[in-house]
C-alpha cells in the first residue's frame, strides 16, 4: 500500500480536502486558494483515524528513538494524541500563546528536560504555527526530533523554513499525490490541474 496515495485519497472523499480551482476559497490571510484542507474531519471516520494512526506510527519510525509526543494545538492534539496512544507514549501539547490565567501554561502536560520530543501537526502550510511549537519545545529544554504531519502543501517557503530551523518534516502525503489521486478519482480535470500547480508555485515561493 502506497500510504501518501491513501491518504490522500481518503481525504479527497470525505471533503477534508476540498478542490475548487474555478471559484477559489479565502484564506483567513486573505490568500485566494483553489484548496481546503480540513483534517480535523477524519476524526469522524473510524477507518481512516485507524490508516492515519497505524500510518503515523511507521512514519515516525524515520524520525529515530524519541520519548514523548507533542501535538500543535488545536488541529494537532487529536492527531497526536493518536499517534502517542499508539506508541504508548508520553503526550503534551502546545497552545499558540500561553493561557492568561491560571499558571498561564504554553505547553500543557509533562515533558522532561532533555528529552526527545516528536512534534504532530495536522498540516503544513506555511510551516509557522509548528517552527512556533518546535522554538518554544526547545525553550522549554527538549530536544525536538522534528514535525510529523498529515499533508503539506509543498510550498517552498516552508521547506525553507524547516530547514532553516534545522527541524526536520516529514508528511504522510502531500499536494503533489493529491493532484495525482484528484486526477485519477475525476475531482478535477486537466485544466484543473494546471490551474492548482500555478497556485502552489505563485503563492509558494
Amino acid at each position: 500500500m502506497n500510504i501518501a496515495s491513501e491518504v490522500a485519497k481518503h481525504l479527497l472523499q470525505i471533503k477534508a480536502i476540498k478542490l475548487s480551482p474555478q471559484k477559489p476559497f479565502t484564506w483567513a490571510s486573505g490568500i485566494q486558494s483553489p484548496i481546503y484542507c480540513d483534517n480535523r474531519i477524519t476524526l469522524s471516520y473510524p477507518k481512516i483515524r485507524k490508516l492515519l494512526k497505524e500510518g503515523m506510527a511507521e512514519k515516525s519510525k524515520e524520525f529515530g528513538n524519541f520519548d514523548a509526543v507533542a501535538g500543535v494545538a488545536t488541529a494537532g492534539i487529536a492527531h497526536g494524541m493518536m499517534l502517542a496512544d499508539a506508541l504508548c507514549l508520553p503526550f503534551a501539547y502546545v497552545r499558540s500563546k500561553a493561557k492568561e490565567h491560571g499558571r498561564q501554561n504554553l505547553i500543557e502536560g509533562e515533558l522532561q528536560k532533555g528529552a526527545k520530543v516528536l512534534v504532530v501537526e495536522d498540516l503544513i502550510s506555511t510551516g509557522g504555527s509548528s517552527l512556533a511549537a518546535v522554538s518554544a519545545l526547545r525553550e522549554h529544554g527538549v530536544e525536538v526530533v522534528g514535525v510529523l504531519a498529515l499533508f503539506t502543501y509543498n510550498f517552498e517557503k516552508a521547506n525553507n523554513a524547516f530547514k532553516a530551523a534545522k527541524c526536520p518534516l516529514k508528511t504522510l502525503s502531500n499536494y503533489d499525490v493529491m493532484i495525482r489521486e484528484a486526477l485519477a478519482n475525476r475531482f478535477i480535470n486537466l485544466i484543473d490541474v494546471d490551474l492548482l500547480t500555478t497556485w502552489r508555485m505563485k503563492v509558494g515561493v
